[in-house]
């Protein structure tokens, strides 16, 4: 890339960030940081913990968006800085390191627009993805571990740290379903739109007369609750069962019934936890991704009570797919709701699936400003 493209580049980068400024509008957002430090200054203030928590969170939030936006304009006047010595410079080059945080900073701004997106009640929180096969056996499972690997690669391509809670093979191939914990800042607000059921269409290579077969898959998305008593639990209405781990044998088996599974029997939802060998652990988990699931549930009814005063009427069905991979005969992923769609489905599948949530939060946007 040549300096004149740098420059032009550079422009961009804050052009762009001087729009999301205007928006964030700084000046409300240090008022708004001052008012929440000083309730956190008074001396009652722990005194209702929930509360105090939810208060403490949201300072921590706002902080860190003033923080990002202002580290971004030092990034920027440090970029133009190098990209000046690298046009007068007749032997330093500083275009790897150019090229490197031009990347950065993309990304960095790329991360502050997800704040005009973001500001649901739960959207900051860290997520619970799980992924469950529908119908179909073999074919279906196969097809839930393809998904399974792709919001793992998308985890990895963002640089966004995650940790498998379950994992449960089939008896053939592929998993019969897969629980992760992503821990990051507004994992919950970007993946919220890829809870529903996501369709496979390919010619299947469990066929050995290569025929074309479709899957269905359920992707489910739930707020982390780190503020546990936002959901109240009554514990006669759970069910609390330990078995031992599905992991690899050898020397890492687990020989002790330390896994827990969890039925909520008035709504019927399961949680389980096998990946730590402590059955404390592994109950705490459960309980926390129960928690979450009866979150969700009360945020659906919230959103079906919506939908019913505005005269619309939702089908919530299986087979009533979000999304369609299709590999056979020609190559699309398209987001049914958004219209979105793409021709790579290798790539999609690798992880590369940021234009679709984009599409997707960019709709939510759009529906709630109508």
């Amino acid at each position: 890339m040549s300096t004149n493209n740098y420059s032009s580049y550079l422009s961009e980068l804050r052009e762009e960030l001087g729009e999301l400024g205007e928006y964030l509008d700084l000046k409300e957002l240090r008022e708004k940081v001052h008012e929440l430090q000083s309730q956190m200054s008074q001396p009652d203030f722990w005194d209702d913990q929930g509360r105090a928590r939810r208060i403490s969170r949201e300072a921590s939030r706002v902080e860190d968006t003033i923080n990002q936006y202002e580290s971004l304009h030092e990034a920027i006047d440090d970029l133009e800085a190098m990209v000046e010595l690298e046009a007068e410079s007749e032997e330093a080059s500083f275009s790897d390191e150019i090229e490197r945080g031009l990347k950065e900073a993309k990304k960095k701004v790329q991360s502050l627009r997800w704040r005009y997106f973001l500001d649901g009640e739960y959207d900051d929180r860290e997520a619970m993805l799980s992924i469950n096969p529908g119908a179909g056996g073999t074919e279906a499972h196969d097809w839930a571990e393809m998904l399974y690997r792709m919001y793992r690669r998308w985890c990895e391509n963002e640089g966004i740290e995650y940790s498998v809670l379950n994992v449960t093979a089939g008896e053939e191939a592929g998993i019969k379903n897969a629980t992760m914990q992503i821990k990051d800042d507004y994992a919950y607000g970007r993946l919220k739109g890829e809870a529903g059921v996501h369709r496979l269409v390919r010619i299947s290579p469990f066929d050995s007369s290569s025929r074309r077969h479709t899957s269905f898959a359920a992707v489910e998305v739930m707020p982390d609750l780190d503020v546990v008593d936002e959901v109240d639990l009554d514990e006669t209405d759970l069910k609390i069962d330990t078995f031992r781990s599905s992991g690899p044998g050898g020397q890492h088996a687990n020989m002790t019934d330390s896994a827990v599974r969890i039925i909520h029997e008035p709504t019927g939802l399961v949680a389980k936890c096998e990946n730590e060998r402590s059955q404390h652990k592994n109950r705490e988990t459960a309980m926390k991704i129960l928690k979450s699931r009866l979150l969700e549930l009360k945020i659906e009814e919230q959103k079906e009570d919506i939908n019913e005063l505005r005269g619309e009427k939702q089908s919530i069905e299986w087979g009533s797919q979000i999304r369609s991979y299709v590999n056979h005969p020609y190559q699309q992923v398209k987001d049914h709701r958004t219209n979105c769609e793409v021709s790579s489905f290798e790539t999609v599948l690798d992880g590369e699936i940021n234009e679709f949530i984009e599409a997707y939060l960019s709709s939510e946007v759009n529906q709630s400003s109508n």
